[in-house]
């Protein structure tokens, strides 16, 4: 390294490290190198990021900074997808080929004993030699021992196989626990969720914050009535139409089933009760269609509940708050905000 790049990478440690501090956010490796690609202005696309969630919110928190490093560093990441898909396949293709290998000695072995009985059975309508009877013999217990030896090695495969899936689940899970989105809708999961909203409550944005708790209204006998399948596409409607309000620092999460979260900063309530209104009336309007007949199917509607963050207050309070005014909103007939702006 010369000289100038030294002074010149100092000289961007010194600005990493305050704004590590000033936004409360971890110094691991993963942060600084986002922080420090950030002060270097190296990504210009990474810096209107940080720069538009700064703005927006004050901050930038844990979720968003991983957020960021897997859409910006990623290569990585992609890399052990790779690794696993190609462990998968590779897997797959030893199995098969072994199982292959085991069919066609079963199938030698099976014409071998074909042959044996029918040799055999000429012992009761013609005379056999002894050396012809242990010669018949002796092919049966050969072809015996080649399958033998076969199906012990296919067995040992098998072992071998089930402990590299149990090896492969472990990563599977691990992989699953550690992301911050949920796999159907694209959302971020409910992981992200606590993060983000402890991180929010812990240092909240100069004019506070609201959270929305919002759910569709009779979910589960839509299922009954259309199946899962079409389930599974109105919760990927819905979480489009959600992330479509995603913007002045607003983030949308799958809370769990049909369940959404939403974290609204810089809102007093009536404000937050607001972009919950136009959501729900977005919602509202959602034509739902079975792709293959064409024909409309029930509307679907979202109830939702709004709480203000009150200084000081426990997260588990906030969210009661805001669930209680969801099934008030249930009781009063669905398809509605509370608390009424």
């Amino acid at each position: 390294m010369s000289k100038d790049n030294f002074v010149l990478s100092t000289g961007y440690l010194k600005k990493v490290v305050p704004l590590l501090m000033k936004y409360q956010v971890s110094a691991t490796p993963t942060n600084y190198a986002l922080w420090y690609t950030y002060v270097a202005d190296a990504d210009t696309d990474l810096s209107k990021e940080i720069n538009e969630s700064i703005q927006a919110t004050g901050t930038l928190s844990e979720v968003q900074c991983d957020q960021l490093y897997q859409s910006h560093f990623a290569d990585k990441k992609v890399k052990e997808a790779d690794d696993f898909q190609q462990s998968l396949q590779a897997l797959a293709l030893e199995m098969g080929n072994t199982m292959q290998d085991t069919l066609k000695d079963t199938d030698t072995f099976q014409s071998t004993l074909d042959k044996t009985f029918s040799q055999l059975a000429r012992v009761g309508e013609e005379t056999l030699s002894m050396d012809e009877t242990i010669a018949v013999v002796r092919s049966a217990v050969k072809g015996s021992n080649q399958i033998r030896q076969s199906t012990s090695f296919f067995k040992n495969q098998l072992a071998d196989a089930q402990k590299e899936i149990e090896r492969l689940k472990e990563t599977l899970a691990q992989a699953n626990e550690e992301a911050l989105n949920d796999a159907l809708t694209g959302l971020f999961n409910r992981r992200a969720f606590d993060a983000e909203l402890d991180a929010l409550a812990s240092k909240p944005p100069p004019k506070g914050f609201s959270l929305l708790i919002c759910d569709l209204d009779h979910f589960k006998s839509f299922n009954d009535t259309y199946g899962h399948l079409m389930g599974d596409q109105v919760l990927k409607l819905t979480a489009k139409r959600l992330s479509d309000y995603c913007r002045e620092g607003i983030q949308a999460f799958r809370y769990g089933g049909e369940e959404f979260a939403i974290l609204v900063p810089n809102r007093q309530l009536n404000g937050a009760c607001r972009v919950a209104e136009t959501i729900r009336a977005s919602i509202d309007r959602l034509v739902i269609k079975d792709k293959k007949t064409g024909k409309k199917l029930d509307n679907i509607s979202m109830s939702i509940g709004v709480a203000q963050f009150e200084k000081g207050e426990k997260i588990k309070s906030l969210i009661g708050r805001a669930d209680a005014l969801l099934y008030e909103a249930k009781s009063l007939g669905r398809n509605r905000v509370m608390p009424i702006a």
